[in-house]
């Protein structure tokens, strides 16, 4: 299946000073600045220094008001803190940025990594499910864990109680794990996974993009989640019930290009609906890891020159075609605000809306799903079962 690339306007130079990580900083923890305006922001200025310099007037233009980019002092200790914690920044266009991350619709311009990165260049598969899982979901998961490390995979979770705290402590006695936390890298939730999250970060790696010392909130798990799946070649669910963040993994996953794989479970049990669900919906059914490896293929490792040559063939791209997307920060503000004049308290369908907007302005759902992303993630609007969309309340 051929994937697009996410394609900056022109190719984007990672920081080389910690003068120009802490701009970097800046710039994406201003207000109203997402991952989308972070990277038009910089290829329509140049430099996180320019596109600083250019916010308050974009933001008048937007009809923001008294607008004020994030004070230095707040970037310079987020960076000190991430080194007092043995963190690492992991900058877009680096070498050391993964290359599937780089194929998703909004990745990170950059995150902090505590432990082995070059993990992040391996072959990796995702583990998850129910919190509350059962006896016999978490043996399935430790059985997993454990025979796809001893295969050659690393094995990504998200560090929750239940499927994910079994998939680590496996994962890291077969083989290595890699824990995206929706916190702080530095901040361990639950608390209870304090010692797995320090055997994670000495033989293990722990990721994060938010910034260092932050306490995990809703909001923050579902922009986690697109990580642990924009991060693995396939996605696996062990259990999940309708309603869940393991189904909106799926979902990333589904809509990031990766595979979806899941384990069956009985119809009585809840906490099996999801995986039940998924499989009728054409997910491939796993009963052992040999079920995996054969609707993905063996572990072969990524090696940090398949890494370059990847960076490299997407800047070369970009510098011929250009981005995918060419709005002007202007034209994706007058866009959320046609998304937003037709969503209220009371919610509307998704396709119904892409639709409306569609038909009014000539736009597909490649211009409108990147910004209704864009906007839940800020939290302006709210996603609700069934593919409803509204305000939130």
């Amino acid at each position: 299946m051929t994937k697009d690339l996410f394609q900056p306007l022109h190719p984007i130079p990672s920081p080389r000073t910690e003068d120009e990580a802490v701009l970097w900083i800046r710039l994406l923890r201003s207000r109203r600045v997402g991952v989308s305006t972070f990277f038009r922001l910089l290829g329509e200025h140049g430099s996180a220094e320019a596109a600083l310099d250019a916010l308050p007037e974009v933001a008048k233009a937007a009809g923001v008001k008294d607008y004020a980019p994030c004070p230095e002092n707040m970037a310079q200790d987020e960076y000190r803190r991430a080194q007092m914690a043995g963190a690492k920044m992991i900058c877009w266009g680096s070498d050391a940025y993964p290359a599937l991350l780089s194929e998703i619709s909004d990745p990170p311009p950059f995150f902090w990594a505590m432990g082995d990165t070059t993990l992040l260049h391996s072959p990796i598969i995702a583990l998850i499910g129910a919190r509350n899982a059962s006896s016999i979901g978490t043996r399935m998961a430790r059985k997993l864990a454990t025979e796809l490390g001893e295969a050659g995979f690393t094995v990504i979770s998200g560090l929750a109680r239940g499927i994910d705290t079994v998939a680590h402590d496996a994962a890291l006695k077969s083989g290595k794990t890699i824990a995206v936390m929706a916190g702080g890298v530095d901040v361990i939730y639950p608390k209870e996974n304090t010692d797995l999250a320090e055997d994670i970060a000495r033989d293990g790696l722990r990721i994060s993009e938010m910034p260092p010392g932050v306490t995990p909130q809703a909001r923050h798990f579902p922009r986690r989640n697109r990580l642990i799946s924009g991060l693995a070649r396939a996605v696996v669910v062990v259990e999940a019930a309708a309603k869940s963040g393991s189904l909106l993994t799926a979902r990333n996953a589904l809509d990031q290009g990766r595979d979806v794989l899941a384990v069956p479970g009985h119809p009585f049990d809840a906490r099996a609906y999801g995986c039940n669900m998924l499989i009728r919906d054409g997910a491939a059914l796993v009963r052992n890891a040999t079920d995996v490896i054969e609707a993905i293929g063996p572990a072969q490792t990524s090696t940090q020159t398949d890494a370059n040559s990847h960076a490299d063939d997407v800047s070369d791209t970009a510098e011929r075609a250009g981005t995918r997307d060419k709005r002007t920060l202007a034209e994706t503000a007058k866009l959320h605000g046609q998304i937003l004049s037709r969503l209220g308290s009371c919610p509307l369908a998704e396709d119904q809306l892409i639709r409306d907007i569609g038909q009014s302005h000539g736009l597909g759902s490649p211009q409108i799903l990147p910004e209704l992303v864009n906007l839940e993630l800020e939290g302006r609007i709210t996603r609700q079962a069934g593919g409803l969309l509204s305000k939130p309340s």
